[in-house]
């Protein structure tokens, strides 16, 4: 808003106007100059203002899992936020890693191309030393030094954790089924895309404990380019998508446990012996039962009695033929 005039800045004005200190043209030019807005060529704008707020609520529901898993892995007290989601091309972002780096290259399946996981080595030493046993404090991160055979196995299966709980952050918009790729140290060698390619950039930080490092996500542009319609607030927090999918979830969770095995045994009888009896007891001996070779076999599925049956044998091995349910049993658990 522009500034108010005093009575005697206007008087002042009007003077200099007649005595032709003040030029005319020269405050209409001034007006008339039309505003410009810089747009730089070379960083693109491909992500709409909506389509980076919808990445960011992605991410601060992945932000929610990560500290849940992380809490758990790591018996550590552990704290992650989304810091910020901008968009940049790829060369600022590759520019921006020191060596030795920790990238994760993910395959994004379905979606065409790759994303990468970038974890400070800060955090990565002090998650190492805590699933080793130790109190995360990194005493040797002194110098920067490359991962281990050891400890390059425990990041890997730390991201693979990290880009599976994708799959459940991103149910709104995609059914996901990343994979972990490799492990790069090394920015030269992760060109996923060129140096000019615009990417959306997660920032998280992350703190374990003491410990305090960033975690980014670099997705290019090109490869959520199919499903950036799908990128709005609206489509997120209807949960169209979510609601379609419960009934292929259940689906799916029915055939998983129709082929869970379960232990099954079958009590063909009891019988009580004293000590001394059991001590002198030799090949040969014949032990009685409470069953007699009529009685129905006791079938237990776990530890629950859960059927009756009677002896006899299928394709020359012994069986147990179900005769009937315990009904006591059926009552009692559904």
């Amino acid at each position: 808003m522009s500034d108010v005039l005093s009575q005697n800045e206007i008087d002042d004005l009007l003077n200099a106007l007649s005595a032709g200190e003040v030029d005319v043209a020269e405050i209409e030019e001034d007006t008339k100059e039309k505003k410009v807005k810089k747009y730089d060529f070379r960083r693109p704008d491909k992500f709409a203002k909506e389509q980076l707020r919808t990445l960011e609520i992605i991410h601060d529901n992945l932000a929610r899992l990560i500290n849940n898993f992380l809490s758990g892995y790591l018996r550590s007290v552990v704290e992650i936020d989304v810091l910020s989601t901008q968009s940049m091309v790829y060369s600022e972002f590759s520019n921006s890693i020191s060596n030795p780096a920790i990238l994760g290259i993910v395959n994004f399946s379905p979606l065409e191309g790759q994303i990468i996981v970038d974890i400070s080595n800060d955090v990565a030493f002090s998650m190492v030393e805590r699933l080793l046993g130790g109190m995360g404090k990194n005493p040797l991160l002194k110098e920067a030094r490359a991962l281990t055979e050891i400890e390059e196995v425990l990041i890997r299966n730390i991201i693979v954790k990290f880009i599976n709980l994708m799959r459940e952050s991103w149910a709104n918009i995609i059914e996901l089924k990343p994979k972990l790729e490799n492990i790069e140290t090394n920015s030269q060698f992760a060109q996923i895309v060129s140096p000019s390619e615009s990417i959306a950039l997660v920032t998280f930080n992350l703190r374990v404990g003491d410990t305090e490092g960033m975690i980014n996500i670099a997705i290019p542009h090109y490869v959520i380019e199919p499903i950036l319609p799908n990128l709005s607030s609206k489509l997120w927090f209807s949960g169209g998508t979510k609601r379609e999918k419960t009934v292929i979830e259940r689906q799916s969770l029915e055939e998983r446990l129709e082929r869970s095995k379960v232990p099954v045994k079958t009590i063909v009888g009891r019988s009580t012996i004293s000590v001394s009896e059991l001590l002198t007891l030799s090949v040969g001996d014949v032990v009685v039962l409470d069953n007699n070779a009529k009685s129905e076999f006791e079938i237990y599925v776990k530890d629950e009695l859960k059927y009756f049956g009677k002896p006899g044998t299928h394709k020359n091995r012994m069986a147990v033929k179900v005769s009937r349910i315990n009904e006591e049993g059926a009552d009692n658990h559904g």
